[in-house]
């Protein structure tokens, strides 16, 4: 079996899931690994994500036959621009795992253009409230997108390769124009995240004159701004790297704001209901439940009754089925479908549980 070394920079939640996957399928590669930090190279070591690892960035890069950059963008630019001048292995496969393609495309186009290297952008679209290398997760990737964003320097095997060297990671590949996923990502991605952070804003200066505020924020409110707890380095790093792209999704959201505001202000009883039901409509058609991007999951709700052991009971029938989430819904419930909300990776799961909740128990199950 061919042996490979494969250098990952930056040993936190994404570099340090994707050394794991690729351990699962290939136990016999060498996992390199760069972090700046102490406590990440060693909770990586101690791990056994990676085999050796260094706090010198130029130290193992002439070693390795793949390069994975899973660092913020400002950091993959610059380290694209030290390996442009390292003597490294001829066709040694150079990626990334950014949020944003466009200005790392473009680095690497202009500074490993004379170098005898292959070069495809990678987002891998997974992630989690946790970080650092005790985050670590061999299934965060699961069922979801992992996008390549091809280059000038991505050579006709280079995809293929990868995806062999990642098959671990049991993702969905997928191949699409850097420019082009920077344009859907700000509006599935990098826009909610501005609305979230905005809605909290709000909220937060309105709860200054209006207590009850903080009190009644549940349901959707929670829903909607769970994203505004987000780490804020990185998220100005990609809006300032998706800049054209969010600013236009942001004026075009002004205008649907106040178009509805219209309606509101003219008593438009049809054009309110058309409003809320197109939106409707087209939620239904979106893939949003099919597991391919960062917050996709399956969620079941249950209402349940305020007993001793109902949420064991629950758990207990449900062992063996892999759980993303469980999060009860205990305070305002006006706009929330159940009690128990329990979130799955797949939907064969979520089958699987609504059917033995609903056969078991004669709690309401709910699948929305």
């Amino acid at each position: 079996m061919e042996e490979k070394v494969i250098y990952i920079a930056g040993l936190g939640l994404i570099g340090g899931s994707l050394a794991l996957g690729i351990k699962r399928d290939h136990p016999n590669y060498k996992i390199l690994g760069y972090n700046r930090s102490d406590q990440s190279r060693n909770i990586a070591l101690e791990r056994g994500i990676v085999d050796e690892a260094t706090a010198n960035f130029e130290e193992f890069a002439p070693l390795a036959d793949v390069i994975i950059l899973a660092v913020p963008i400002k950091q993959t630019i610059t380290f694209i621009k030290t390996l442009s001048k390292l003597d490294l292995k001829e066709n040694v496969i150079i990626t990334d795992a950014g949020s944003t393609k466009g200005d790392i495309v473009k680095a690497a186009e202009r500074y490993l253009a004379d170098r005898p290297v292959q070069f495809v952008g990678s987002h891998p679209m997974a992630g989690s409230h946790k970080s650092g290398a005790i985050a670590a997760d061999v299934n965060l990737f699961e069922n979801a997108y992992y996008i390549f964003t091809p280059t000038s320097l991505t050579k006709e095997n280079t995809i293929a390769e990868l995806k062999t060297i990642l098959s671990g990671l049991h993702a969905r590949f997928i191949e699409i124009d850097a420019a082009e996923h920077d344009r859907v990502t700000s509006q599935v991605s990098h826009f909610p995240h501005i609305l979230s952070a905005s809605l909290m804003e709000q909220a937060g200066d309105y709860a200054a004159e209006h207590e009850m505020t903080n009190y009644f924020a549940a349901g959707g409110f929670r829903d909607m701004t769970r994203i505004a707890e987000s780490e804020p380095g990185m998220w100005t790093s990609i809006l300032l790297t998706n800049k054209e792209a969010v600013l236009s999704r942001i004026d075009d959201f002004k205008g649907r704001l106040d178009e509805v505001a219209q309606l509101i202000f003219q008593n438009d009883e049809d054009g309110i209901w058309n409003y809320f039901n197109d939106a409707r409509q087209t939620r239904k058609k979106m893939k949003i439940h099919k597991r391919g991007g960062v917050e996709s999951s399956y969620d079941l709700f249950v209402d349940v009754p305020d007993e001793e052991d109902v949420i064991l009971e629950i758990l207990e029938l449900l062992r063996g089925t892999s759980l993303v989430n469980i999060h009860i819904n205990e305070e305002n419930r006006e706009d929330i479908f159940g009690i128990l909300q329990i979130s799955f990776k797949s939907a064969r799961d979520l089958e699987h549980a609504q059917k033995v909740i609903t056969e078991k128990t004669n709690y309401k199950v709910l699948i929305k």
